[in-house]
């Protein structure tokens, strides 16, 4: 699977960074017009930074300070341009890969840590305003959707959307994969969503691999076309490119916001990492299409455009030096953490004790003891 070149998709720069908008994103080029030098340099800088998180938190799980890791490797511009999209009021519900999404709306990013490290099921307490409206991370694929549909139900009955105020009225965002739009779950919050005409955006991220699975085995046409079904306008965007990413997600956030009912964005991406630290990528890809899907990074392309905008030299070399930090910091808070306490992973499993969760305890129990016999 390689980059396609598709003239449908929106998109605003060319691979190379060259400002070359496609025709489908004519009807967007006011709001990228309109962005300033700060806020195009605050898209590079999320995405830098994010990603030398994204490598020290990976570095982190190899030497046994984490259980996993998921990697957003590849991703950035997605997810930077839709979050920095949404304002301020509006609710995010994210999977498990949307690191940038969470650490611009507010969320410490060692919140992210904990969770990944086995000391909390939760991670941050979506109702403290610092965290921005950003609730925790879903490891149950797609269930997510559910949630934010419920959401934005909620916001539809009590008024909180539609009213023609855009300092006040709410949407809803919500993260999810290619693979991820098979599940059932998926669909059915759609169903409601355009039944209840939800202030909504159904933001997926075609990474092209459910783990190992190409997207092409779950599809034999666009994921964005699923929409259709449930009357859900939709638009296919290059997931590479920031600047379309963030006027898709705006244009979609405020209609929703205004009433129009949910959309629905299909950003084309490459997961270029592995699905997560379990996982190895080289037993079901080929490094062709790697390098294929590195020729379009969005970290370059970005880099790129600002560069022929006169951005001087010295702003990269100071984003550069901001990731470091930023990653040395997450380096050093992680290693205070402290050991883990194993009862966390067995509380509120369950509503109620359960024979199997005791039965698990038990094992562990057994199992940490061995080792202290010296057998």
């Amino acid at each position: 699977m390689t980059p396609s070149d598709d003239p449908a998709l929106v998109r605003v720069l060319a691979a190379d960074g060259t400002f070359a908008p496609t025709a489908e994103a004519e009807r967007y080029l006011p709001l990228i017009e309109a962005l300033s030098d700060a806020e195009l340099e605050t898209f590079y800088r999320d995405m830098v930074v994010v990603r030398a998180f994204d490598r020290q938190a990976t570095n982190l799980q190899r030497q046994g300070q984490l259980a996993l890791w998921p990697p957003s490797f590849g991703q950035e511009a997605a997810q930077v341009g839709s979050a920095r999209a949404a304002r301020p009021q509006d609710h995010l519900f994210p999977s498990y890969r949307e690191h940038v999404v969470c650490t611009i709306r507010g969320v410490d990013p060692i919140d992210i840590i904990r969770v990944m490290r086995g000391l909390t099921h939760g991670g941050w307490d979506p109702t403290d305003p610092k965290n921005g409206n950003t609730h925790i991370y879903t490891l149950v694929l797609g269930s997510q959707t559910l949630h934010a549909t419920g959401f934005g139900m909620g916001l539809a009955f009590d008024g909180r959307s539609g009213t023609g105020d855009p300092e006040r009225d709410e949407a809803v965002i919500v993260y999810y994969g290619d693979g991820s739009s098979s599940q059932g779950d998926v669909h059915e919050a759609m169903v409601f969503a355009a039944s209840y005409a939800t202030p909504q955006v159904f933001f997926l991220q075609n990474n092209h691999w459910a783990i190992s699975v190409p997207v092409t085995t779950q599809s034999r046409s666009p994921l964005f076309r699923r929409a259709d079904g449930y009357g859900m306008p939709s638009v296919q965007v290059d997931g590479n490119d920031v600047l379309a990413s963030y006027a898709v997600s705006r244009v979609a956030l405020d209609e929703a916001r205004a009433g129009d009912g949910p959309r629905a964005i299909e950003a084309l991406t490459y997961r270029m990492g592995a699905h997560t630290t379990s996982d190895d990528p080289t037993k079901y890809r080929t490094s062709d299409e790697e390098r294929a899907w590195a020729e379009r990074d969005p970290i370059a392309r970005m880099r790129a455009y600002l560069q022929a905008r006169g951005a001087a030299d010295t702003f990269f070399t100071e984003v550069d030096a901001e990731a470091a930090a930023y990653a040395d910091d997450i380096r050093t808070r992680t290693n205070a953490l402290g050991d883990i306490d194993r009862e966390v992973m067995f509380a509120h499993v369950y509503s109620e004790p359960h024979p199997l969760i005791d039965e698990q305890r038990r094992w562990l129990s057994d199992y940490e003891a061995s080792f202290e016999g010296g057998n």
